[in-house]
């Protein structure tokens, strides 16, 4: 399949009656057919063309997950223009700007949950011609257009004039546009990934090279369906394979719609789910407090249970074998009696996770595999697609990113872009059909990360010899000693957080300084909790003392001599902590729409407090910011 177009087409004709999507707006799930969904498309297509909409427009979307996304999508590249597909979680009105003006959208098709951000922005864009509303408002104003006029208006033209539709579609070529995604803006100036029709579907096929997708799938999309993960891997993979997609059950807020999550999966019981590292600690965390709920005991066999699992599962590859087979029995009763019930709370179909977006601590890797519910962790980015390598059933070590996908080709080079051996660690080169076009209306980036048609990630790595890859994190945020040596900080910062209830978010920081330091956001919840164990009020002297040496103990864990000692250099973990009494979120713009944390932005908003870390006043956990911020935290209601 060479087009978006065709790969739909094709799924059409062979599951026209498989349910394609699946919506909540009522009391319960009700789906809609491969078929049903492609008349919406040629009406809502029809009418964009019928509209003036002409080959090579850009049009945006911004809207929730639903059945109306993915209309709107096919739609627009049906009608032969590009769709700018827009993360619900931009909240700046300058964010959203930027991207409709750099890219020249002429229309944004938007879902009325979200219409109230471009109210007052549609009067200062000259070059947006119309809004067309997915629901209808109380109130319209001349750029407004209904969704459900358009696709009335696309009826008629499929009536009395079906050659116009038809004759659009079938010109739509391989290396034609298909998407411009903009980056999350970690900078100030975001750049469009042009995505064609044949990156998409070349990717998509690469995709089904790492696992099976049988056409029973079914899973709950809840990531945002403009992630190039979720785009990719979720919505045009399940289509190309006749499988099932939900989308999560809007609520009238952020909040409520987040609440939706648990009770959704039960409805859904999915075989699959997309996940990012954020959503992976959330889940455990929930896992976790539900067994602390059902007391000591409780909590003493679940841990039991893990470390039995842990030490049989191995890596995944060698699971079983040698000596461990002995404790197979064991791991079968734990399964039988605790993990099982946890695996209900998934609606007891879930065979698996895909992890992606970011790097995933091996910890909690361990944790998911435990359970009988793995998490493969895999990697990409949106320039390529976004899929490079995964684990999957069938192939799997637990701490790699996978092996890669077929019908491309990956090296690692060094500084000077010469090819290194295996097992070497530098810059993770890419070359195949799923590469970008390249970045919009930017030649000299473009020309920078795109070079005789290799794609340069920016991302560290390395190939082990059984063929799995290794990826360590962004060059841009490594940690740098005072010696020069490197060092990529996101697996420590993710154990950090993963692996104690106390901590919810860590960001370290060295740039050639003699030692590194970190940034944490703890766990007020879970410290409250704690403090009421042994009868100390977070508004004490002692309290607030007791509460940082506590956090103090659980970064010391990863010292020589404690539980986990092996799991990172010794030099790189922080020798000076700074509390913080504010959460990184997407609304102070610390974490980006992929709930990435931002580290200039971090960086920058700490500048002071970073600098303190490195007096000798601040190796003293309990010294007076510390403490002023863990009051401010647990005062904070």
């Amino acid at each position: 399949m060479q087009t978006i177009i065709e790969l739909f087409e094709n799924s059409v004709s062979r599951y026209g009656d498989n349910p394609l999507m699946l919506e909540k707006s009522g009391d319960k799930y009700e789906s809609t057919s491969y078929r049903e969904i492609r008349q919406a498309v040629a009406e809502f297509s029809a009418g964009l063309i019928n509209m003036g909409i002409s080959k090579g427009d850009r049009i945006a979307l911004l809207s929730e997950g639903r059945n109306d996304w993915v209309i709107s999508e096919l739609a627009v590249l049906y009608a032969g223009a590009v769709n700018i597909p827009l993360s619900v979680k931009l909240g700046d009105a300058s964010e959203i700007k930027f991207r409709l003006e750099h890219s020249g959208a002429l229309m944004i098709i938007v879902s009325g949950g979200q219409a109230h951000k471009l109210k007052d922005l549609k009067r200062e864009l000259d070059v947006l011609e119309k809004v067309v509303l997915l629901d209808k408002p109380e109130e319209m104003d001349d750029k407004d257009m209904l969704y459900s006029d358009i696709r009335e208006a696309g009826k008629k033209v499929l009536e009395n004039e079906p050659g116009k539709f038809d004759e659009r579609w079938k010109s739509i070529k391989s290396d034609d546009y298909a998407n411009i995604c903009y980056t999350s803006g970690t900078t100030a100036d975001p750049k469009g990934i042009i995505l064609s029709h044949r990156n998409y579907t070349a990717n998509v096929e690469q995709a089904r090279s790492l696992m099976e997708v049988p056409e029973w799938y079914t899973t709950l999309l809840i990531l945002p369906w403009d992630h190039a993960f979720a785009h990719t891997a979720g919505i045009y993979t399940l289509i190309s394979a006749g499988a099932s997609m939900a989308s999560i059950q809007v609520g009238k807020t952020p909040m409520e719609t987040l609440k939706n999550i648990p009770h959704n999966i039960k409805e859904i019981r999915p075989v699959f789910l997309l996940s990012v590292p954020a959503l992976a600690k959330n889940f455990r965390k929930n896992i976790e407090g539900g067994v602390r709920q059902k007391g000591k005991a409780a909590k003493k066999l679940f841990d039991w249970g893990l470390s039995i699992a842990y030490t049989y599962n191995g890596t995944g590859r060698n699971k079983g074998k040698g000596m461990r087979f002995l404790l197979r029995p064991l791991v079968s009763l734990f399964d039988k009696i605790l993990f099982s019930k946890v695996r209900e709370n998934f609606g007891g179909r879930l065979k698996f996770f895909i992890g992606g977006g970011a790097l995933l601590d091996i910890e909690l890797q361990r944790f998911f595999y435990a359970l009988g519910i793995p998490m493969f962790q895999g990697y990409g980015l949106t320039e390529a697609s976004p899929i490079i390598s995964s684990n999957s059933e069938k192939k799997h070590k637990l701490g790699s990113s996978g092996y890669l996908v077929t019908d491309m080709e990956l090296k690692i080079c060094d500084d000077e872009k010469n090819e290194l051996p295996t097992g070497e660690k530098g810059e993770i080169v890419i070359k195949g059909e799923n590469v970008m076009k390249g970045y919009w209306q930017n030649e000299e980036a473009t020309a920078s990360t795109i070079v005789d048609g290799w794609l340069y990630t920016g991302d560290m790595g390395y190939m082990d010899e059984d063929g799995f890859l290794y990826v360590l994190g962004r060059f841009k945020s490594l940690l740098i000693s005072d010696d020069g040596e490197k060092y990529s900080p996101e697996g420590i910062e993710e154990a950090f957080a993963g692996q104690s209830q106390f901590i919810d978010q860590c960001m370290l920081y060295n740039n050639q300084n003699p030692y590194t330091v970190a940034l944490i956001v703890p766990n007020r919840e879970a410290l409250k909790r704690w403090l009421s164990q042994k009868n100390l009020k977070p508004d004490t002297k002692e309290g607030q003392i007791a509460m940082l040496k506590l956090l103090e103990l659980e970064l010391n864990e990863y010292r020589i001599g404690r539980k986990y000692e092996k799991m990172f250099p010794q030099r790189w973990l922080p020798a000076s902590i700074g509390v913080l009494d504010e959460a990184f979120t997407e609304s102070n713009h610390l974490l980006n729409s992929t709930l990435k944390i931002v580290r200039g932005k971090i960086t920058e908003r700490y500048k002071e407090r970073i600098d303190y870390l490195y007096t000798v006043e601040s190796k003293d956990v309990c010294n007076p910011r510390n403490v002023e911020a863990i009051n401010k935290l647990m005062m904070n209601d």
